[in-house]
């Protein structure tokens, strides 16, 4: 709402400066107040075609044929400063009232126009060899740009262009990790679309441009986080539905500490996740907290199991949404137990197979190793040798304690583990659930962060912004997101739902892949997936 807000009364401003200004041109003002009207008068006093003021009605395309409108109207009233270009763009109402009111400042002609014109007297003079009189015209043109001046405007040009796609339509990303594989490699290259799931509005405003949220060298943020603007989401081209890839903001990345090979949360440490010598430094106060707005948080990607409304429960490590088998990956793995009869490990064909050196994770005694594999990469270890044994590792044993898991309430919620969990209802917007101390852990961050209220329990009662309730209504739809590498994966099972708003957008292509296997750099290219469309992973 804020943001149409904005842009009417934005539009209002503009609308009453073009009644102002007009006159001076030679224009009823009354035309300035008439929606279509004004910007086909307008784009007439600059010197084009009425018909140029429809590219105003393409989405996105609007902001650059604004900023080229209210650059040209300045320069009919002979404002040809670099400067005086910059704020007709950032504050043209205001630079049209002052073009209006200040008696002195005229009204010009048709710009565009009257630059054709000189350019062709230039012309004319240079092809008659009227040196004396083409050295007066090129001395006194008002349209000549330095080339320092040329090379900055082409810059930011290219700047705003590239960071206002990034911010709104495309933007590029790497997977860091292989929690995706194999259906998304560590090395793969994604373009990701932000209109698929709806545009979103920022939220930080003053930032550097091309950069989400750290200077490298530097090693600082890279943004201020006031002013600010409130969340706003243009209506999405499609819904996000079961089993689709997304790529968000990560939840609980609020508050971190920044180290060189990771990001940890505050509450990673808190649940004592973070290895010893981080958590030392943080402890000492060597490592200092960061804290993050909503769309400056690290982004993830994962595949979206469990939409808002969904109820979800694994078991044995089927995965069931509203007590049915969800549809599984086609690339779904996990950790096994692979037990050599030679002791050794045959790694020949591994490569070619999709299994990489990464996916080797531990080595137990002297013929056993811990390997995460798909159903088709274990068949195919198997076939190496009939004495393989492969078995799928305990994770119950391997996880130990469940207050690693989400909701992190052993006494209300106890053994959960990565393949056997919850379950869990998934928030939809005005869906109303009864709460209690027993489930309260569920959602107390939805309730206190995503949604922003008060919340105090005392004496076994829920207290909600000051009044006791045993109720809760949701007021955003909510997601519930996995990796398809289930064992060696940070998802929803460890920091819980992921809200609406931190939906940044859908991967939609492979353009470039990298691995670490290989001996030279081009052996190291993924050819066969670079342009590889993602759509919905299998």
């Amino acid at each position: 709402m804020w943001f149409l807000i904005l842009l009417i009364v934005s539009y209002v401003l503009l609308s009453i400066s073009l009644y102002f200004l007009f006159p001076k041109a030679g224009e009823a003002g009354w035309k300035g107040l008439v929606p279509g009207l004004n910007f086909v008068v307008w784009c007439r006093l600059i010197g084009r075609k009425g018909w140029h003021a429809a590219w105003l009605l393409l989405p996105m395309v609007n902001i650059f044929i604004y900023a080229g409108l209210a650059i040209d109207m300045v320069r009919s009233f002979r404002k040809y400063e670099f400067w005086h270009s910059v704020v007709a763009v950032l504050f043209a109402p205001f630079f049209f009232f002052y073009l209006a009111f200040i008696k002195e400042e005229q009204y010009d002609g048709p710009t565009l126009e009257k630059e054709q014109e000189y350019k062709a007297q230039i012309a004319e003079a240079a092809a008659a060899n009227q040196a004396r009189k083409l050295q007066k015209l090129q001395a006194n043109n008002p349209y000549r740009k330095s080339a320092t001046r040329e090379w900055a405007e082409a810059i930011i040009f290219a700047v705003f262009a590239a960071a206002f796609i990034r911010m709104f339509l495309i933007e590029a990303y790497v997977i860091p990790t292989p929690s995706m594989e194999g259906s998304l490699l560590v090395g793969d290259f994604l373009f990701v679309s932000k209109a698929h799931y709806g545009i979103r509005t920022p939220e930080t405003v003053v930032m550097v441009p091309l950069l989400h949220n750290r200077i490298p060298i530097l090693n600082t943020e890279s943004y201020l986080k006031e002013p600010s603007l409130p969340y706003y989401r243009l209506p999405a081209l499609e819904e996000i539905d079961n089993n689709d890839p997304v790529v968000f903001n990560f939840p609980e990345g609020d508050s971190v500490y920044v180290f060189p090979d990771r990001t940890w949360s505050i509450y990673d440490y808190r649940r004592g996740a973070v290895p010893p010598e981080q958590a030392r430094q943080i402890k000492s106060g060597a490592k200092k907290l960061v804290i993050r707005p909503m769309d400056k948080k690290d982004h993830y990607i994962k595949r979206c199991i469990g939409i808002s409304g969904d109820s979800l429960q694994v078991i044995g490590r089927q995965v069931y949404i509203n007590g049915k088998p969800a549809q599984n990956p086609k690339y779904l793995q996990f950790m096994y137990v692979v037990t050599f009869p030679s002791g050794s490990i045959n790694t020949r064909n591994f490569s070619e197979w999709g299994i990489s050196s990464g996916d080797i994770i531990a080595q137990q005694g002297a013929s056993s190793y811990i390997i995460i594999l798909s159903d088709e990469q274990k068949a195919k270890v198997e076939s190496l040798d009939s004495n393989i044994q492969v078995s799928p590792v305990d994770m119950g044993q391997l996880d130990g304690n469940s207050a690693k898991f989400f909701p992190h309430d052993t006494e209300h919620f106890p053994g959960w583990t990565a393949d056997n969990y919850g379950p869990v209802y998934i928030p939809k917007k005005g869906v109303t659930v009864k709460i209690s101390p027993a489930n309260l852990a569920l959602y107390r961050r939805v309730i206190e962060v995503y949604e922003g209220n008060q919340l105090v329990v005392r004496d076994g009662k829920i207290f909600i912004n000051g009044k006791e309730t045993d109720e809760y209504t949701f007021r955003m739809n909510y997601y519930w997101m996995m990796g398809d590498n289930r064992h060696n994966s940070e998802d929803s099972r460890v920091w819980g739902f992921v809200p609406e708003d931190h939906v940044v957008g859908k991967p939609v292509i492979i353009w470039f892949s990298t691995s670490k296997e290989g001996n030279n750099i081009f052996s190291r290219i993924n050819f066969k997936r670079i342009f590889k469309p993602v759509g919905n992973l299998e």
